[in-house]
Protein backbone atom coordinates (compact mmCIF):
# COMPACT_ATOMS: atom_id res chain seq x y z
CA UNK A 1 0.00 0.00 0.00
CA UNK A 2 1.71 3.23 -0.87
CA UNK A 3 2.44 5.58 1.99
CA UNK A 4 0.82 9.27 0.56
CA UNK A 5 3.27 11.84 0.70
CA UNK A 6 0.67 14.83 0.70
CA UNK A 7 -1.95 16.56 -1.38
CA UNK A 8 -1.32 19.66 -4.11
CA UNK A 9 -4.13 21.42 -6.34
CA UNK A 10 -2.19 20.07 -9.43
CA UNK A 11 0.55 17.39 -9.75
CA UNK A 12 2.60 18.07 -12.84
CA UNK A 13 4.36 14.83 -14.29
CA UNK A 14 7.09 16.20 -16.05
CA UNK A 15 10.16 19.28 -15.43
CA UNK A 16 11.11 19.65 -19.32
CA UNK A 17 9.88 23.63 -20.14
CA UNK A 18 6.28 22.58 -20.41
CA UNK A 19 5.74 21.33 -17.02
CA UNK A 20 8.09 23.67 -15.30
CA UNK A 21 5.76 26.94 -17.60
CA UNK A 22 2.97 25.75 -16.41
CA UNK A 23 3.81 24.90 -12.80
CA UNK A 24 5.46 28.44 -12.57
CA UNK A 25 2.05 30.43 -13.84
CA UNK A 26 0.30 28.51 -11.97
CA UNK A 27 2.35 28.72 -8.78
CA UNK A 28 2.13 32.79 -9.39
CA UNK A 29 -1.66 32.77 -9.11
CA UNK A 30 -1.27 31.20 -5.78
CA UNK A 31 -2.38 27.45 -6.48
CA UNK A 32 -0.48 24.73 -5.14
CA UNK A 33 1.58 22.70 -7.66
CA UNK A 34 4.17 19.59 -7.35
CA UNK A 35 6.11 18.47 -10.26
CA UNK A 36 7.48 14.65 -9.99
CA UNK A 37 10.25 14.03 -12.70
CA UNK A 38 11.89 10.73 -13.25
CA UNK A 39 15.49 12.55 -13.85
CA UNK A 40 17.87 13.92 -11.65
CA UNK A 41 18.00 17.36 -13.35
CA UNK A 42 15.47 19.97 -14.51
CA UNK A 43 14.80 20.94 -18.45
CA UNK A 44 13.94 17.44 -19.95
CA UNK A 45 15.67 18.18 -23.67
CA UNK A 46 16.98 21.21 -22.38
CA UNK A 47 20.00 19.45 -21.28
CA UNK A 48 23.72 19.53 -20.62
CA UNK A 49 26.40 17.37 -19.39
CA UNK A 50 30.03 17.52 -18.16
CA UNK A 51 32.65 15.15 -19.09
CA UNK A 52 36.01 15.78 -17.49
CA UNK A 53 36.84 19.56 -17.53
CA UNK A 54 33.99 19.69 -20.82
CA UNK A 55 30.33 20.99 -20.71
CA UNK A 56 27.93 20.11 -23.15
CA UNK A 57 24.71 21.19 -24.46
CA UNK A 58 23.81 18.26 -25.88
CA UNK A 59 20.22 18.64 -26.12
CA UNK A 60 18.35 21.68 -27.53
CA UNK A 61 20.75 23.77 -28.92
CA UNK A 62 19.03 27.03 -28.91
CA UNK A 63 15.76 29.10 -28.73
CA UNK A 64 14.26 30.92 -31.32
CA UNK A 65 10.46 33.29 -30.95
CA UNK A 66 7.93 34.06 -33.05
CA UNK A 67 4.80 34.39 -30.50
CA UNK A 68 4.99 37.75 -28.76
CA UNK A 69 4.65 36.88 -25.35
CA UNK A 70 7.46 34.30 -25.53
CA UNK A 71 9.49 36.85 -27.12
CA UNK A 72 9.02 39.24 -23.89
CA UNK A 73 9.91 35.98 -21.91
CA UNK A 74 13.30 35.40 -23.36
CA UNK A 75 13.96 38.93 -23.03
CA UNK A 76 12.98 38.05 -19.08
CA UNK A 77 15.73 35.78 -19.50
CA UNK A 78 18.19 37.76 -20.66
CA UNK A 79 17.83 40.21 -17.66
CA UNK A 80 17.95 37.38 -15.43
CA UNK A 81 21.23 36.40 -17.34
CA UNK A 82 19.94 33.07 -17.99
CA UNK A 83 20.09 33.78 -21.74
CA UNK A 84 21.97 35.82 -24.61
CA UNK A 85 21.49 36.34 -28.40
CA UNK A 86 24.00 33.84 -30.02
CA UNK A 87 23.91 34.21 -33.67
CA UNK A 88 21.07 35.45 -36.43
CA UNK A 89 23.74 33.84 -39.32
CA UNK A 90 25.02 30.06 -39.63
CA UNK A 91 25.86 28.16 -42.35
CA UNK A 92 22.96 25.73 -43.32
CA UNK A 93 20.52 27.54 -41.79
CA UNK A 94 18.05 30.58 -43.03
CA UNK A 95 19.39 33.97 -41.38
CA UNK A 96 16.59 35.95 -40.73
CA UNK A 97 16.27 35.02 -36.98
CA UNK A 98 18.22 35.15 -33.88
CA UNK A 99 18.97 32.40 -32.16
CA UNK A 100 19.38 32.46 -28.38
CA UNK A 101 21.21 30.74 -25.84
CA UNK A 102 21.18 29.40 -22.14
CA UNK A 103 23.66 31.30 -20.19
CA UNK A 104 25.77 29.27 -19.25
CA UNK A 105 24.12 26.16 -20.35
CA UNK A 106 20.37 26.00 -21.99
CA UNK A 107 19.91 24.23 -18.67
CA UNK A 108 20.35 27.47 -17.05
CA UNK A 109 16.83 28.70 -18.35
CA UNK A 110 14.95 25.48 -16.98
CA UNK A 111 16.64 25.87 -13.50
CA UNK A 112 15.74 29.28 -13.50
CA UNK A 113 11.66 28.39 -14.31
CA UNK A 114 12.12 25.95 -11.24
CA UNK A 115 12.83 28.13 -8.94
CA UNK A 116 10.72 28.95 -6.46
CA UNK A 117 8.64 25.10 -7.05
CA UNK A 118 8.38 22.28 -5.28
CA UNK A 119 9.91 19.40 -7.43
CA UNK A 120 10.50 15.52 -6.86
CA UNK A 121 13.25 14.45 -8.81
CA UNK A 122 14.67 11.07 -9.45
CA UNK A 123 10.90 10.24 -8.79
CA UNK A 124 8.42 8.32 -11.20
CA UNK A 125 4.97 8.10 -11.10
CA UNK A 126 4.07 4.41 -11.76
CA UNK A 127 -0.13 4.77 -11.92
CA UNK A 128 -2.60 7.20 -11.61
CA UNK A 129 -6.40 6.47 -11.09
CA UNK A 130 -9.94 8.82 -10.60
CA UNK A 131 -11.76 9.25 -7.31
CA UNK A 132 -14.44 11.86 -6.53
CA UNK A 133 -11.65 13.96 -4.87
CA UNK A 134 -9.61 14.12 -7.70
CA UNK A 135 -6.49 12.04 -8.90
CA UNK A 136 -4.25 9.98 -6.89
CA UNK A 137 -0.61 8.87 -8.04
CA UNK A 138 1.29 6.39 -7.15
CA UNK A 139 5.54 6.91 -7.16
CA UNK A 140 8.00 4.37 -7.45
CA UNK A 141 9.46 5.24 -4.06
CA UNK A 142 5.96 3.59 -2.85
CA UNK A 143 4.51 6.98 -1.78
CA UNK A 144 1.41 8.48 -3.37
CA UNK A 145 0.30 12.03 -4.09
CA UNK A 146 -3.19 13.24 -3.91
CA UNK A 147 -4.33 16.09 -6.54
CA UNK A 148 -7.01 18.05 -7.27
CA UNK A 149 -6.12 17.91 -11.14
CA UNK A 150 -3.23 16.33 -13.36
CA UNK A 151 -1.41 17.66 -15.97
CA UNK A 152 0.98 14.96 -18.10
CA UNK A 153 3.97 16.98 -19.90
CA UNK A 154 5.86 13.41 -21.21
CA UNK A 155 6.68 12.78 -24.63
CA UNK A 156 2.94 11.69 -26.18
CA UNK A 157 4.50 7.76 -26.29
CA UNK A 158 5.34 7.87 -22.15
CA UNK A 159 1.61 9.05 -21.82
CA UNK A 160 -0.22 6.62 -23.51
CA UNK A 161 1.96 3.95 -22.02
CA UNK A 162 0.88 5.74 -18.19
CA UNK A 163 -2.46 6.23 -19.37
CA UNK A 164 -2.91 2.55 -20.40
CA UNK A 165 -0.95 1.03 -17.06
CA UNK A 166 -3.94 3.28 -14.89
CA UNK A 167 -6.78 1.64 -16.97
CA UNK A 168 -7.64 5.08 -17.62
CA UNK A 169 -9.86 5.35 -20.38
CA UNK A 170 -9.68 8.73 -22.94
CA UNK A 171 -12.90 9.63 -25.20
CA UNK A 172 -12.42 7.94 -29.38
CA UNK A 173 -11.52 11.42 -30.13
CA UNK A 174 -8.65 12.54 -28.02
CA UNK A 175 -7.12 8.94 -28.49
CA UNK A 176 -7.32 8.83 -32.15
CA UNK A 177 -5.59 12.64 -31.46
CA UNK A 178 -2.62 11.16 -29.17
CA UNK A 179 -2.24 8.13 -32.27
CA UNK A 180 -1.39 10.66 -35.03
CA UNK A 181 1.34 12.23 -33.18
CA UNK A 182 5.22 10.62 -34.07
CA UNK A 183 8.61 11.42 -32.88
CA UNK A 184 12.10 11.37 -35.01
CA UNK A 185 15.01 10.34 -32.66
CA UNK A 186 18.36 12.25 -32.09
CA UNK A 187 21.56 10.39 -31.44
CA UNK A 188 23.84 12.96 -29.74
CA UNK A 189 27.94 12.80 -29.66
CA UNK A 190 29.32 14.85 -27.00
CA UNK A 191 33.36 14.74 -28.13
CA UNK A 192 36.54 16.66 -26.44
CA UNK A 193 38.70 17.32 -28.28
CA UNK A 194 43.09 17.78 -28.24
CA UNK A 195 42.62 21.63 -29.50
CA UNK A 196 39.97 23.99 -30.92
CA UNK A 197 37.76 23.01 -33.82
CA UNK A 198 37.59 24.27 -37.38
CA UNK A 199 33.87 25.12 -36.90
CA UNK A 200 34.43 28.97 -37.43
CA UNK A 201 32.04 31.71 -36.33
CA UNK A 202 29.61 31.60 -34.23
CA UNK A 203 30.75 28.11 -33.47
CA UNK A 204 27.66 25.66 -34.92
CA UNK A 205 26.44 24.14 -38.38
CA UNK A 206 23.56 22.34 -39.67
CA UNK A 207 24.56 20.03 -42.28
CA UNK A 208 21.88 18.22 -45.02
CA UNK A 209 22.06 15.49 -45.73
CA UNK A 210 24.69 12.05 -44.54
CA UNK A 211 24.87 11.01 -40.65
CA UNK A 212 25.55 14.48 -39.16
CA UNK A 213 22.77 16.67 -39.04
CA UNK A 214 24.08 19.38 -36.88
CA UNK A 215 27.33 20.21 -34.99
CA UNK A 216 28.22 22.98 -32.97
CA UNK A 217 31.58 23.92 -30.87
CA UNK A 218 30.77 24.61 -26.87
CA UNK A 219 33.65 26.51 -26.28
CA UNK A 220 33.10 29.13 -29.04
CA UNK A 221 29.20 29.05 -28.00
CA UNK A 222 30.71 29.86 -24.33
CA UNK A 223 29.42 26.34 -22.93
CA UNK A 224 32.64 24.84 -22.38
CA UNK A 225 36.39 26.29 -21.15
CA UNK A 226 37.96 23.31 -23.45
CA UNK A 227 37.51 22.28 -26.84
CA UNK A 228 34.20 19.90 -26.88
CA UNK A 229 31.67 19.88 -29.73
CA UNK A 230 28.07 18.36 -30.23
CA UNK A 231 27.06 15.72 -32.91
CA UNK A 232 23.50 15.31 -33.64
CA UNK A 233 23.02 12.59 -36.10
CA UNK A 234 20.18 13.03 -38.79
CA UNK A 235 16.60 12.07 -37.97
CA UNK A 236 17.17 8.93 -40.68
CA UNK A 237 20.75 8.03 -39.00
CA UNK A 238 18.96 8.38 -35.42
CA UNK A 239 16.36 5.62 -36.58
CA UNK A 240 18.41 3.23 -38.33
CA UNK A 241 21.18 2.81 -35.59
CA UNK A 242 19.23 3.90 -32.47
CA UNK A 243 19.62 1.04 -30.82
CA UNK A 244 23.08 -0.09 -32.21
CA UNK A 245 26.38 -0.29 -30.14
CA UNK A 246 26.77 3.21 -28.89
CA UNK A 247 30.56 3.06 -29.96
CA UNK A 248 30.14 1.84 -32.95
CA UNK A 249 27.38 4.93 -34.16
CA UNK A 250 29.78 7.18 -32.21
CA UNK A 251 32.65 6.11 -34.11
CA UNK A 252 31.01 6.81 -37.81
CA UNK A 253 29.26 10.03 -36.43
CA UNK A 254 32.77 11.37 -35.80
CA UNK A 255 34.08 9.98 -38.56
CA UNK A 256 31.77 12.06 -40.59
CA UNK A 257 32.37 15.04 -38.63
CA UNK A 258 36.09 14.81 -39.15
CA UNK A 259 36.02 17.99 -41.79
CA UNK A 260 35.21 20.35 -38.78
CA UNK A 261 36.64 19.20 -36.01
CA UNK A 262 40.06 20.34 -36.41
CA UNK A 263 41.61 17.90 -33.95
CA UNK A 264 41.46 14.78 -32.57
CA UNK A 265 38.57 13.56 -30.08
CA UNK A 266 40.86 12.39 -27.23
CA UNK A 267 37.04 11.31 -25.21
CA UNK A 268 33.52 11.06 -26.09
CA UNK A 269 30.04 9.79 -24.20
CA UNK A 270 26.61 9.10 -26.34
CA UNK A 271 23.29 10.13 -25.75
CA UNK A 272 20.38 9.12 -27.44
CA UNK A 273 16.93 10.95 -27.23
CA UNK A 274 14.06 8.65 -28.29
CA UNK A 275 11.96 11.27 -28.57
CA UNK A 276 13.82 14.47 -29.71
CA UNK A 277 11.08 15.96 -31.68
CA UNK A 278 7.89 15.56 -32.69
CA UNK A 279 7.05 14.80 -36.77
CA UNK A 280 3.32 15.71 -36.10
CA UNK A 281 1.72 18.95 -33.84
CA UNK A 282 -1.43 18.62 -32.80
CA UNK A 283 -4.33 21.26 -34.04
CA UNK A 284 -4.50 22.60 -30.03
CA UNK A 285 -1.30 23.81 -27.65
CA UNK A 286 -2.57 21.25 -24.85
CA UNK A 287 -5.07 18.56 -25.02
CA UNK A 288 -8.12 18.90 -21.92
CA UNK A 289 -8.14 14.69 -21.41
CA UNK A 290 -10.92 14.98 -19.20
CA UNK A 291 -13.30 16.22 -21.19
CA UNK A 292 -16.42 13.82 -22.10
CA UNK A 293 -14.28 11.03 -20.17
CA UNK A 294 -16.40 11.91 -16.59
CA UNK A 295 -12.96 12.30 -15.22
CA UNK A 296 -11.17 15.36 -12.65
CA UNK A 297 -9.28 17.70 -14.40
CA UNK A 298 -6.62 16.01 -16.62
CA UNK A 299 -4.97 18.47 -19.39
CA UNK A 300 -2.03 16.53 -21.53
CA UNK A 301 1.10 18.92 -22.97
CA UNK A 302 4.46 19.37 -24.44
CA UNK A 303 6.16 20.50 -27.94
CA UNK A 304 3.97 18.10 -29.92
CA UNK A 305 0.48 20.36 -29.07
CA UNK A 306 2.89 23.59 -28.58
CA UNK A 307 4.60 23.37 -32.04
CA UNK A 308 8.29 22.85 -32.03
CA UNK A 309 11.26 23.73 -29.28
CA UNK A 310 11.44 26.00 -26.53
CA UNK A 311 8.97 28.37 -27.44
CA UNK A 312 6.45 25.65 -28.55
CA UNK A 313 6.85 23.33 -24.84
CA UNK A 314 6.56 26.85 -23.47
CA UNK A 315 3.56 27.98 -24.90
CA UNK A 316 2.23 24.47 -24.35
CA UNK A 317 2.98 25.39 -20.86
CA UNK A 318 1.12 28.59 -20.74
CA UNK A 319 -1.83 26.80 -22.58
CA UNK A 320 -2.18 24.19 -19.64
CA UNK A 321 -2.01 25.83 -16.85
CA UNK A 322 -4.73 28.57 -18.02
CA UNK A 323 -6.71 25.41 -18.92
CA UNK A 324 -6.02 23.94 -14.87
CA UNK A 325 -6.96 27.72 -13.47
CA UNK A 326 -10.20 27.61 -15.13
CA UNK A 327 -10.75 24.57 -13.84
CA UNK A 328 -9.23 25.14 -10.15
CA UNK A 329 -10.17 28.67 -9.51
CA UNK A 330 -13.67 30.37 -8.48
CA UNK A 331 -15.48 32.37 -11.08
CA UNK A 332 -15.94 35.86 -9.97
Amino acid sequence: MPISSGQTDVLVVGAGLTGLSAASELNKIGIDVLVVDKGRGLGGRLAGRRIGGASFDHGAQFITTRDPRFLNQVRQWIDAGVAEEWFSSVPGLPNSQVHYRGVPTMNAVAKHLGLGLEIKRATRVEMISADIDGWKANLDNGQSVRSRSLLITSPVPQTIELLAASNVQLTIGNQARLARIEYESCIAVMAILNKPSAIKAPGAMAINGGAVAWISDNQQKGVSATPAVTIHASAEFSAKHFDASRDKVARTLIEAATPYLGGDVIKYEVHGWRYSKPLTIDDNPCMIASEGGGLPPLVLAGDAFGGLGVEGAVLSGWAAAQELADCLLPIN
